[in-house]
């Protein structure tokens, strides 16, 4: 009786521990995921927005600078952090290059072509979504700051989610 009772207790802990190995439910991932394409949206066309609208004042408050402005408010209330990255090699500012090895990996997916990439990952203990998307020139006013022509590959908007 007792090798029985331990013999369960070892498939019980094996059968826990290979269930925490399996990450999140795809649909939990797969609701993220719609969560980091509307906010992706919503960004691009508050930036596209504001640069059709104050194109004169572009000097004064580029549409990236109100982008990061909005960023740094919906990481502060706890929603989720995002980041603008250069993918030209030629950044406005240091800060705005690739840091982690996952925005490297998303740079170099997004100059190979590709418009999405993701990672499910574990951060402070938790699942989450960390996704890139593609920030192309949209617009004749874009080349004011940016130069080239519309369609080219100016960065990346990097997301991480809690996966829920």
């Amino acid at each position: 009786m007792r090798r029985t009772m331990i013999g369960l207790l070892v498939v019980a802990v094996v059968s826990t521990s290979g269930a925490e190995e399996k990450g999140p439910a795809k649909e939990a991932v797969d609701r993220t995921r719609e969560k980091v394409k509307m906010l992706d949206d919503a960004y691009k066309l508050a930036v596209v927005s504001i640069t059709k609208n104050y194109v004169e004042l572009q000097s004064e408050a580029p549409a990236a600078i109100v982008a990061k402005e909005v960023f740094e408010a919906m990481h502060k209330k706890g929603w989720h952090s995002s980041r603008l990255i250069d993918a030209t090699g030629k950044p406005k500012k240091k800060e705005n290059v690739a840091k982690t090895d996952f925005e490297k990996k998303a740079v170099a997916k997004m100059q190979s072509g590709e418009t999405w990439y993701e990672e499910v990952t574990v951060h402070d203990g938790k699942p989450v979504l960390r996704a890139a998307t593609v920030v192309p020139s949209v617009m004749k006013q874009c080349a004011v700051c940016h130069g080239g022509k519309e369609g080219r590959l100016l960065g990346v908007i990097t997301y991480e989610l809690p996966i829920q």
